[in-house]
């Protein structure tokens, strides 16, 4: 028997449902109803499909054991109306009120996070939570003082013509860092607008998908928040400047080993929003 893989011929129904899910191509059914058999198990990827759909619990997985596998409950998932309709309401609120998030919400929307798809199941996702107000702050004051760095360089009168030719698009949000600086030196923080707890999503340096991994996981993230009742918004202020020069000392800074490539400040909400509003049409083309 196979340490890793290996089926339970004595309960398998050979249904062949474990064939058809493995995205590795593992197990092998030459008739249907025969008898189903795992090969190159080396190539497996532990994403758990063939364990998840056996009706007979017959796939044994060294990386699934009885304790990691759980039946759902299919007639306790919301009704499609009812995801639609989250969907809609998911609003990025930057209205916070001063109470702190209960640490049990704060946990099931990193859960929800880590449930998003990985590529190849790498799972090399992380997360830093921050709730710490001196942390919080050395969050807005980076992103500050990056956009300041970046507001020197553009308006450098040497730098300019050149930056002008191979960098246009940036000057259109010169005006944007100036409001930021201005109002932060008047103590208005527009980065973190208040929020009461960040979490950065990230991975390590060399995880080729590391942006796609992360921003599925924020995207689980802010959905279980608004199911919660908690505010939150895509810190895209900060995520901008990790990919400035200079950018990647805020990982250092918080003690992260690898690169942020999401984030979300939360707060609980001074309000919820009573509507939601219709966006543009759809832009869908089918083939």
């Amino acid at each position: 028997m196979n340490t890793l893989l290996s089926i339970d011929q004595s309960t398998c129904i050979k249904c062949g449902k474990c064939v058809k899910v493995c995205p590795s191509l593992i197990f092998t059914q030459i008739t249907k109803g025969g008898e189903v058999i795992p090969e190159h198990i080396d190539d497996c990827i532990n994403c758990g499909h063939c364990v998840a759909v056996c009706p007979t619990n017959s796939v044994i997985h060294q990386t699934f054991p009885p304790d990691k596998v759980h039946p759902i409950d299919y007639a306790q998932m919301p009704t499609p109306e009812q995801v639609l309709l989250l969907t809609r309401a998911r609003r990025s609120n930057r209205a916070f009120s001063k109470s702190q998030i209960p640490q049990p919400s704060l946990d099931l929307i990193i859960e929800a996070a880590h449930r998003a798809p990985t590529a190849s199941n790498l799972q090399q996702v992380s997360y830093t939570l921050v709730t710490d107000p001196v942390k919080l702050k050395l969050i807005t004051d980076f992103t500050i003082g990056v956009f300041n760095d970046a507001i020197k360089k553009l308006e450098n009168p040497l730098l300019r013509p050149l930056l002008k030719q191979l960098m246009p698009d940036a000057y259109k949000y010169v005006p944007t860092f100036q409001r930021l600086k201005e109002q932060h030196e008047q103590g208005n923080d527009l980065i973190l607008r208040g929020a009461t707890a960040a979490i950065l999503i990230h991975t390590p340096k060399k995880c080729r998908f590391g942006c796609q991994d992360s921003n599925l996981a924020y995207q689980n993230a802010s959905l279980m928040a608004e199911s919660l009742g908690i505010s939150q918004f895509y810190m895209g202020f900060v995520c901008s400047a990790t990919t400035q020069p200079g950018g990647g000392k805020l990982a250092q800074k918080l003690g992260i080993d690898g690169k942020i490539h999401a984030a979300m400040a939360l707060g609980m909400p001074a309000f919820r929003f009573p509507n939601y509003i219709d966006k543009k049409d759809v832009d869908l083309t089918r083939l």
